[in-house]
């Protein structure tokens, strides 16, 4: 039994393509650095980012099992060869693009937007709009010293 998040089993599954042993270890390996979690906290893990682990784990397996030298490569972002060039997005040599995907969409590698609470929005004070005439009693109104 392999310790990843996703099963050579589930790899056929998901993606069509047999693995090894090996290859699943390779993967699982590439996505822990990746995405910043390891296969030891699996218990403190929600279930539904694990979902998406076993999904970026068998997509990656796949995806490593068609690259060649994929350990000893250079750190490029653009390649040139023959007059053509292709530019690569920062992980491009690392992660499969359907591996990205599963990625992104686990909990903790989304946007981290923190609501502060306002009397205004959230309606406490007992008050819902400070706009609305009927709140108007409500608020203390003085000039602005205009003129």
């Amino acid at each position: 039994m392999v310790d990843a998040w996703a099963t050579p089993q589930q790899v056929i599954d998901i993606t069509g393509t047999t693995v090894t042993d090996g290859q699943l270890l390779q993967a699982q390996s590439s996505i822990e650095m990746l995405s910043n979690r390891i296969f030891d906290d699996t218990a403190r893990i929600r279930t539904r980012d694990l979902y998406w682990l076993r999904k970026a784990v068998a997509y990656q397996a796949a995806w490593l099992k068609g690259q060649y030298d994929l350990h000893t490569r250079l750190d490029a972002t653009q390649v040139q060869q023959d007059g053509l060039v292709a530019s690569l997005s920062d992980k491009a040599m690392l992660l499969g693009p359907e591996a990205k995907q599963a990625l992104q969409r686990c909990s903790w590698m989304r946007s981290r937007t923190v609501h502060v609470r306002s009397p205004f929005v959230d309606g406490q004070r007992g008050y819902a709009d400070p706009l609305s005439d009927v709140s108007d009693e409500q608020f203390d109104w003085t000039p602005t010293g205009g003129g």
